[in-house]
């Protein structure tokens, strides 16, 4: 089996078979490490290794295939014991952990061993990485008053520039500290087989939150930083979104695992925010609102920064539970530009690719060149659904949102380019095939559908495919557009829809191959 280095730390490797398979490999194989063996029964297509040697030289096998790398060399490895960390579970290790973070040198690891870490929020630094050894768990402590309140944004008199700091589905806005942050750093690594856990579930966090004045923490939040890894972590029970990088660049999500209950608010996957070059490889999730939601601010951060989410690659990834598997918006303000999504495997999601938009997100929010392929979705209620009525938000159900009439295009006015869907298999849909409706004034510009296949579960439920105002729920429709200027369908096929496969209403061209 062909396969090629994703990622390496001073201590780990990331790896990825070289097939056509979503997630899963043809068939287990057996991982060797210097002619020893060192994973058996491997099932997936993106491999691991960890507990490796700094500055190590290594060679690892599958079948017949080799290839040679070398771990990065580090200047020193700082025990977070050795600063007074217990890990009993008992003991607020806080400070012993922030302190030990503090004294690592440049190039230096952060070492966690087992135990269970009671912390309150910790700010990593640049040139450093954090090892969570297997069974240790950093667990977040569940009184509110121990997370600081971020301001959103800050008047820099110095400079005569504003700053932005704490942020809430795409605006500046007070909230709470995250249990990790980072500032303006770089070249970070969060690397192991331990544990994030926000303890959420154990605290006041779920309670409440549409009557909260001050935003949630998130598990892990980065603002302004560059050449970010994760490697191996199992993030879980966030108070809100579980990752979420703002303004970030270089970014890499490598065979970690995101979990939430089903039923807990916000809990989204990883939510890169006017990120820049993002790759999101063998990545499982199993949250309680979206898996990955790609995500550029809200009319304000779009107009005055301008910085679309670029460069972002998802593959060999499963959403197992979610209520979109990959989501682009609803704050896209900025845009979203060179998405590639590929290689996965959607199960029990709400709906699977979903765009949300709607009037008032600007002149800068357009997505276009948008990629799916070799997707195959599981008992997905609605696997492709593009809405640009989304009726979310205090002021989601406004006439202004709702409204079929057409607006004057203007600053205010979104824009959706083209989206190309190729080559998935979708079985035991429910509520719909497809659902697009574009702005009444804008169309979508373009879909494309092509080696796509949809059956439908017989005792499929009756359910709204996208968030609007005024739509009837559905159940087994088939492929819908709504004010799309051009509908390209090839090799489509489709079993147990109620009525016609494909309905077509203020599509201006229609082409069947």
């Amino acid at each position: 089996m062909k396969f090629h280095l994703l990622f390496v730390s001073s201590v780990s490797a990331c790896f990825e078979l070289e097939n056509d398979a979503p997630y899963y490999a043809p068939e287990p194989y057996q991982v060797t490490l210097n002619g020893a063996v060192a994973l058996s029964g491997v099932k997936t297509n993106v491999f691991s290794l960890f507990d490796l040697h700094p500055g190590g030289k290594y060679t690892v096998a599958v079948g017949e295939d080799k290839l040679n790398f070398s771990t990065k060399r580090e200047t020193a490895c700082l025990n977070v014991r050795d600063f007074g960390a217990l890990g009993d579970g008992e003991k607020d290790d806080t400070h012993a952990l922030q302190n030990a973070i503090n004294a690592c040198p440049v190039g230096g690891r952060v070492k966690v061993s087992a135990g269970i870490y009671r912390t309150g929020p910790l700010v990593l630094k640049s040139d450093m990485t954090l090892e969570l050894k297997t069974g240790a768990q950093l667990l977040g402590d569940t009184r509110e008053d121990r997370y600081p309140l971020l301001p959103g944004e800050i008047h820099d008199g110095e400079n005569s520039k504003l700053i932005q700091i704490g942020t809430w589905e795409g605006a500046p806005y007070t909230v709470h500290q995250s249990l990790i942050s980072a500032f303006h750093a770089k070249n970070i690594n969060i690397v192991g087989r331990g544990i994030l856990d926000g303890n959420a579930h154990n605290s006041t966090w779920w309670q409440d939150v549409k009557s909260r004045t001050v935003g949630r923490p998130r598990l892990v939040f980065f603002n302004h930083c560059s050449n970010v890894n994760f490697h191996g972590i199992l993030g879980r029970n966030a108070a809100s979104w579980n990752f979420h990088p703002y303004f970030c660049q270089k970014l890499g999500f490598y065979q970690i695992s995101v979990e939430a209950p089903k039923d807990s608010p916000n809990t989204d996957g990883i939510n890169p925010e006017c990120c820049d070059d993002v790759r999101i490889l063998g990545v499982r999730f199993s949250v309680g609102d979206d898996a990955i939601a790609i995500k550029s601010g809200k009319i304000y951060i779009g107009m005055k920064y301008k910085t679309p989410a670029t460069r972002h690659v998802i593959r060999n990834c499963l959403m197992e539970h979610a209520h979109g598997a990959v989501v682009l918006g609803s704050e896209m303000s900025g845009g979203i530009r060179e998405l590639t999504v590929s290689q996965c495997l959607f199960s029990h999601t709400d709906r699977g690719m979903r765009i949300k938009s709607r009037r008032g997100r600007g002149k800068y929010a357009v997505i276009d060149g948008v990629e799916f392929s070799n997707i195959r979705m599981v008992n997905v209620m609605a696997p492709l659904v593009i809405n640009m009525y989304y009726n979310c938000d205090p002021d989601g159900m406004s006439e202004y949102v709702w409204s079929k009439d057409p607006y004057p295009v203007d600053d205010t006015t979104p824009y959706l380019g083209a989206f190309t869907f190729r080559d998935m298999e979708c079985t035991d849909c429910e509520w719909a095939a497809g659902y697009f409706y574009g702005l009444t004034e804008q169309p979508i510009g373009s879909i494309t559908i092509e080696n796509v296949h949809f059956t439908f579960k017989k005792d499929a439920s009756l359910g709204q495919p996208a968030m609007m105002s005024y739509v009837e729920p559905t159940s087994r429709l088939g492929l819908y557009f709504n004010c799309v200027k051009k509908v390209t369908l090839k090799n489509v096929t489709m079993e147990g829809q109620d009525g016609p496969k494909v309905l077509l209403e203020h599509v201006e061209e229609q082409v069947d191959q």
